[in-house]
């Protein structure tokens, strides 16, 4: 089934299939040339710096932009909420007064209907959700005085209140903190083992690359795709970032070999 904009939807398990993709954003190529599947239970990074066209991916797959060539076809999100997106934070208004608890209702809208109260099952689903991300205790709390790694929990809860398949984040680390990051990919990492596609967008290379599955590395047209270890390439990082992807390339720890330096799997 199309959807008007070049992207096949239909039902089925999760999975997302781009075929040497191009999509234009104002008149202009964004990307072009980006190719990758990813199905059921995977946690996905797409990397890139600032600027290189992760946000016009999103929206792509998201059906906001169409794709000018190739073919991305979403499979498992017929249902309304399959598909759950967190854009960047610039683009969202904090200014909004909403509780925690309200932001993460309003994932249960698609359930409850535009006239109808929620409903006892609504409020279960919702509690269910905020205690996953530790933040039921904050339920009251205005989603503006929340520092960005809890921003991010919230918008991970109301992902799981809509009964989303698909998840995408994008620039998701954006002003998080590690420790707040870590916390994030560890309910990430329980979602994709309960067989939901998550994939996040970010620029930032530090600590965070071999907790993902799969890495897409995108600077304008595809660099690279597939597992870290073999997504990482000096000559792929040196494309993305210059000097700085060589350093960080120099630098690079084995996922494995950090693991056990620490004692224990992530």
């Amino acid at each position: 089934m199309l959807n008007g904009l070049g992207i096949t939807m239909s039902i089925s398990e999760p999975s997302i299939t781009v075929e040497d993709v191009s999509v234009e954003r104002g008149g202009h190529v964004a990307l072009t040339g980006i190719t990758f599947d990813v199905g059921p239970g995977t946690l996905m990074g797409i990397l890139g710096p600032n600027g290189a066209g992760k946000s016009t991916l999103f929206d792509a797959i998201a059906g906001l932009l169409p794709v000018a060539n190739g073919s991305l076809n979403v499979r498992g999100i017929e249902r309304n909420g399959a598909l759950a997106y967190v854009p960047q934070r610039d683009s969202i208004n904090w200014r909004f007064p909403a509780t925690i608890h309200d932001v993460v209702m309003m994932g249960r809208g698609n359930n409850i209907g535009w006239f109808r109260r929620p409903s006892r099952q609504d409020k279960e689903m919702v509690r269910d959700c905020l205690e996953r991300v530790n933040l039921w205790d904050e339920r009251t709390a205005l989603v503006d005085r929340l520092s960005g790694g809890q921003r991010q929990r919230v918008f991970i809860a109301r992902a799981l209140a809509q009964e989303a398949s698909i998840i995408l984040m994008d620039e998701a680390f954006s002003g998080v903190d590690l420790a707040a990051q870590e916390d994030i990919i560890v309910v990430l990492q329980s979602l994709r083992n309960e067989g939901k596609i998550v994939i996040i967008s970010t620029h930032d290379l530090t600590n965070i690359a071999e907790r993902f599955d799969r890495i897409l590395c995108i600077n304008h047209h595809m660099c690279a795709y597939g597992p870290p270890e073999e997504a990482f390439t000096p000559e792929v990082l040196e494309e993305l970032y210059g000097s700085h992807g060589l350093e960080f390339a120099h630098h690079h720890v084995d996922p494995h070999d950090h693991d056990e330096h620490n004692g224990h799997e992530h």
